[in-house]
């Protein structure tokens, strides 16, 4: 029986061959290849960009003192207020001091949330029923005053839309609610500008309101600035 001293040992185990040693190597190299390729030819995604918010559709009285029963009005593009009234904000804050509540008559609005994020603070928002014209939004700025709104529903022309935004701020018309300058607009054009008001069931929903926000409402101050009529978003 022959010695095996002598004869090195590192690298051999049972079945191996040359051969397959060159055939294995082969493939785990073919196979980094294509790992290599696929990695290189995978399309890089691009950057998502935010997107900005549509600025808010506005007529506003700017005169330094407030006639009548509307400082303007809003023509939100839907009945989301979750989404709407940031935008809103962002450009009565500057004009009006810091809007820091916002009440509705829940007629017309389908969810209505306790309280909405917005540039920098939070804005508590809540509801009456009949105390606001269900065609008004009523937002309270910080030190400054009341203000009240005539909202346009979302789903008017953009001729009525423009007349109703027109007759909620100027001076010289006559002293018409929110509600009164939707039904003359109807009368006078024969378009609709209403929406579909909330049933019984919906309207329980929204049973309690926001009665906090009744006893912090200040008298009714004007926006200062100068005597024009500032259109914005339209």
């Amino acid at each position: 029986m022959g010695s095996t001293e002598g004869i090195p040992h590192t690298g051999f185990h049972a079945g191996s061959s040359p051969a397959k040693d060159e055939t294995r190597a082969a493939a785990e190299a073919a196979r980094r290849r294509v790992r290599i390729m696929s990695a290189t030819l995978l399309p890089t995604l691009p950057h998502a960009e935010p997107v900005a918010a549509p600025a808010a559709r506005l007529a506003l009285k700017t005169d330094g003192t407030s006639r009548g029963l509307l400082d303007g009005a809003w023509w939100p593009r839907s009945r989301d207020l979750l989404s709407e009234l940031p935008s809103l904000t962002d450009v009565l804050d500057p004009l009006w001091g810091r809007i820091t509540r916002i009440a509705v008559n829940p007629e017309h609005w389908p969810v209505i949330p306790r309280k909405i994020p917005v540039s920098g603070h939070i804005v508590k928002v809540g509801w009456f029923t009949p105390e606001i014209d269900p065609h008004k939004l009523l937002l309270l700025s910080y030190g400054t005053g009341r203000f009240d709104l005539l909202v346009v529903p979302p789903g008017t022309g953009a001729e009525s839309a423009a007349r109703l935004m027109a007759a909620a701020s100027e001076y010289d018309g006559p002293l018409l609610t929110a509600s009164a300058l939707i039904a003359a607009e109807d009368a006078r054009h024969g378009v609709s500008a209403t929406d579909r008001p909330l049933d019984a069931e919906e309207a329980w929903e929204y049973e309690g309101g926001a009665s906090a926000v009744s006893a912090a409402a200040p008298g009714r101050t004007g926006p200062p600035g100068p005597a024009s009529r500032l259109i914005i978003g339209v």
